[in-house]
């Protein structure tokens, strides 16, 4: 814990805490004050077991300050507060004793028959208020605990994501940029103003994956430019034998989606669609928004190679994207979100569903 944040807890608390037992002995003595208003030293005398009871709780908040309790079972929790709480009405109770008899000169009668009813009675008048200190101290701890909790997995949960991330992006296919440096290469002498927009279209793919590592989330529309980059770069690899067919519906593109999402997805039409497909391959990249919820589609021509068949497997893949998508979506949108391969008629379909959406992450960093 930071040192600003314990000055906060630590003024919270003596606010607290005194505004509560000032609280506590003004309406006592207020309700309860035998003598006369104007008997200021009567009064003063009335209040000092009130402060007794204000000292008598600070060993408390020593003894409950380094404990977890929201790691312990609630019963055991309560137990270890009454009995602490127990021990410290004894204490506030001795010293009333003493005060009684040294400095008002007014010892309680104790008698053998009495004595545990008066010495029930007593520790009942101090230690109720005591428990009640306790139980509100405890409360507040464990809430702070929660909350606290909550952060730091959120924290982690957002740690996760960005090293995820970054690990997805030392990933990148170098396949990929090798075989666009070699397009642009080539073109360099064949057709200079198309290895320049092949430059072009390749810096604005590489821009996208630096300049979306600050976040989570990224509008849907940012995710496809970067992916039209990306079939700009393979329609010059390809050519003819490569055709890409967009649907995308205007209310989808502002949806926040976490970058780099739909990228493996098209990535991995690509790389197997040229193993298993007829050519051209064709792939067509569909979104649309049906009852509050995205809806991205992938289709592809080809067929779909099963996880483990790694003799039909590209040598430039490593097998792992699709199961990034899914760890990510999981830790995204847990129990949200729907990723599902379909093969039919010669093609393979990748839908991907979210059925509800984060706030936007252009305004928050991962």
């Amino acid at each position: 814990m930071d040192l600003v944040t314990t000055k906060k807890r630590l003024t919270s608390f003596w606010i607290l805490h005194t505004s509560g037992w000032l609280a506590y002995a003004g309406s006592s003595i207020w309700l309860g004050y035998p003598g006369p208003w104007s008997d200021i030293p009567g009064l003063l005398l009335y209040f000092v077991p009130y402060v007794v009871g204000f000292l008598a709780c600070l060993p408390l908040r020593y003894a409950f300050r380094g404990l977890r309790f929201h790691k312990f079972p609630l019963p055991q929790s309560l137990l270890a507060g009454v009995a602490a709480s127990f021990a410290a009405a004894n204490v506030w109770l001795g010293v009333d004793l003493a005060l009684n008899t040294f400095v008002h000169q007014a010892p309680y009668l104790w008698s053998a028959p009495a004595l545990p009813k008066v010495y029930l009675l007593l520790i009942l008048q101090r230690g109720i208020p005591i428990l009640g200190w306790t139980l509100l101290y405890l409360g507040i701890k464990t809430w702070r605990e929660w909350k606290e909790q909550e952060v730091r997995t959120a924290q982690a949960n957002a740690l996760a994501q960005t090293a995820q991330l970054q690990m997805l992006r030392t990933q990148l296919n170098p396949h990929f940029l090798f075989n666009a440096m070699n397009s642009i290469r080539a073109l360099v002498d064949e057709d200079e103003k198309k290895a320049r927009e092949l430059v072009t279209e390749l810096s604005e793919f590489l821009r996208y994956s630096l300049d979306s590592k600050e976040y989570s989330d990224v509008p849907l529309r940012a995710e496809i430019e970067a992916i039209r980059h990306y079939f700009a770069i393979q329609k010059k690899r390809y050519e003819d034998k490569l055709e890409v067919v967009y649907d995308i519906e205007p209310q989808a593109v502002e949806y926040p989606v976490l970058s780099f999402l739909v990228h493996p997805l098209v990535e991995n039409a690509v790389k197997y669609g040229m193993r298993t497909s007829p050519l051209p391959l064709r792939i067509e990249l569909k979104a649309a928004v049906r009852d509050g919820a995205l809806q991205i589609v992938v289709v592809n021509t080809g067929r779909w190679l099963e996880p483990g068949r790694t003799e039909d497997r590209p040598s430039d893949g490593t097998g792992t994207g699709l199961e990034n998508v899914r760890r990510r979506l999981e830790n995204a949108f847990p129990g949200r979100h729907c990723l599902e391969v379909i093969e039919k008629e010669g093609s393979v379909q990748v839908r991907l569903v979210i059925r509800q959406f984060r706030e936007s992450g252009n305004d928050k960093a991962a």
